[in-house]
């Protein structure tokens, strides 16, 4: 690397401080033609190395090196690397401890910088490390932990906190308070695995410290999956559902961080069930149908929470939602007739073939609800267990479980619509009667299926069953419920 040619004229009085200017040049170091570097004069510190720019201000005052006043070379204390809070940017695992020379430590006190002392209770830099970082513009910062989860906490050794501002590397905040007594701050939420936030602080004395930590990565990060997702109309007996990717062993700790907000303050609860797929879930009843028109938001703030078993959530979710109109579906098996509603009015009534009664090909009962409307899709017995009875393509599919029960047109049955029940399962009408179904029929209309024949109601998860409990069986399901009443609930 090339040196800088440094020139001085200095004005010496016996044990009083020197005044010195100083004149730096730098040679383009990509183009610079080696040459013998001239001798230093005896006793002069080599001037400070050329990896980036330094600034020497005309006043500065000085020992001089020859001076019987000074003790050792002089480092301008903004050349210090472990002063220049912008190009000190590790994580803790790779911070050392660099010893600063007594005269050193007052030149950076003279200087005004920071005595703070910066505890981070969540993370640590990088993985591994021994949990401490190295001081910064003067100021004394210790990071401790290693684990996210935790809420940031800042904490001063001298002084009171002025300000305290924590981002992460994409530039987001995490938002915290300073305490009554100004020593410490306290993010609002736990900080998230693999996470770099950068800290400024300032105290009431005018000084600054500046850290960047990182916590460690996860091992697994858990996911979910909204429903019914953004949408501008949905039934009013539609549930907001959560599946997880993996198991949530720490269900009162998610559901901590689950939050609904209605227009009309709605009242309802969280309850956990298994997912007819197996997995996790966690749906939001409200206590009775809700009211057309309702605004609903869904907040999941899970970043930097633990699952469990299942691990970590590395964001967070949400979900809008507007409840439409006040419509309901009636399957009368022992009619045989479909009943459309609004408002409690009937709209109209069709004839229809549900499942073959006494058996697997019976249809479902109960207080159900439509999940989606699919238009057409390909059907196949062998789908749901029931070998090679069929193979069609179905018009206006309108699914009401996950194990396979549809509203749909089922024009190959018409001479028994109103007459027979005789189908696999699904609940099947002509092709008019069903394209003006599906035109009407909203996600998350209910659909109330009664009479003799059914094989009973569908098992918790297997679609949207949870209207056939009553509400204290529901709300017995959450996992804060039973924390509360020492009873059990989510499973």
């Amino acid at each position: 690397m090339a040196r800088a040619q440094t020139s001085h004229r200095t004005r010496t009085r016996p044990c009083t401080r020197t005044r010195t200017r100083t004149r730096t040049r730098t040679p383009d170091i990509a183009h610079h033609t080696p040459h013998t570097a001239r001798p230093l004069p005896h006793g002069t510190s080599a001037p400070a190395p050329t990896g980036h720019r330094t600034r020497t201000s005309p006043r500065s005052h000085r020992h001089s090196a020859n001076s019987p006043c000074a003790t050792q070379p002089h480092v301008p204390f903004w050349t210090h690397p472990v002063r220049t809070a912008s190009l000190w940017r590790t994580s803790v695992s790779r911070t050392r401890r660099h010893p600063l020379p007594r005269h050193t430590a007052r030149t950076a006190a003279f200087a005004g910088a920071a005595a703070l002392a910066v505890t981070l209770t969540a993370c640590s830099g990088g993985q591994g490390g021994d949990g401490k970082s190295a001081l910064q513009t003067g100021a004394k910062v210790s990071v401790a932990g290693n684990k996210a989860g935790q809420p940031v906490k800042v904490t001063s050794g001298d002084g009171a906190l002025k300000s305290v501002a924590v981002k992460t590397s994409e530039g987001e905040d995490l938002a915290g308070k300073i305490s009554a007594d100004g020593k410490s701050w306290t993010s609002d939420r736990v900080a998230a695995p693999g996470t770099t936030y950068k800290i400024d602080v300032k105290d009431d004395q005018g000084r600054s410290a500046q850290e960047s930590v990182t916590t460690q990565k996860p091992d697994k990060v858990n996911k979910v999956t909204f429903a019914p997702g953004n949408a501008d109309s949905v039934g009013v007996a539609q549930p907001l559902s959560i599946t997880f990717d993996h198991p949530v062993k720490n269900k009162a700790d998610v559901e901590k961080h689950l939050k609904v907000t209605t227009s009309d303050n709605t009242e309802g609860s969280w309850g956990w069930i298994k997912d007819y797929s197996g997995r996790d879930r966690v749906d939001w009843r409200p206590k009775e149908y809700w009211k057309s028109g309702t605004k609903v938001k869904v907040e999941a703030d899970l970043d930097g929470i633990d699952s469990g078993d299942g691990g970590w959530f590395v964001r967070d979710y949400d979900m809008d939602v507007t409840i439409g109109r006040n419509q309901a579906i009636k399957v009368d098996l022992d009619s045989k007739q479909l009943t459309f509603l609004r408002d409690g009015q009937v709209v109209k009534t069709i004839p229809v073939a549900a499942g073959t009664p006494g058996g697997e090909k019976a249809s479902w009962s109960g207080k159900l609800v439509l999940m989606r409307k699919e238009g057409t899709i390909r059907m196949t017995s062998q789908s749901v267990g029931l070998g090679d009875a069929y193979d069609k393509m179905v018009d206006d599919s309108m699914r009401v479980t996950q194990s396979g029960m549809y509203l749909h047109a089922a024009p190959w049955n018409n001479g028994n619509f109103g007459k027979v029940n005789n189908s696999s399962g699904c609940v099947g009408m002509s092709k008019a009667d069903a394209d003006w179904v599906y035109t009407q029929a909203q996600a998350g209309d209910p659909v109330e299926v009664t009479g003799q024949g059914s094989k009973g109601q569908p098992q918790s998860g297997n679609g949207y069953t949870e209207w056939n409990l009553s509400w204290a069986q529901w709300q017995a399901k959450s996992a804060l419920h039973a924390d509360a009443t020492g009873t059990g609930g989510a499973n």
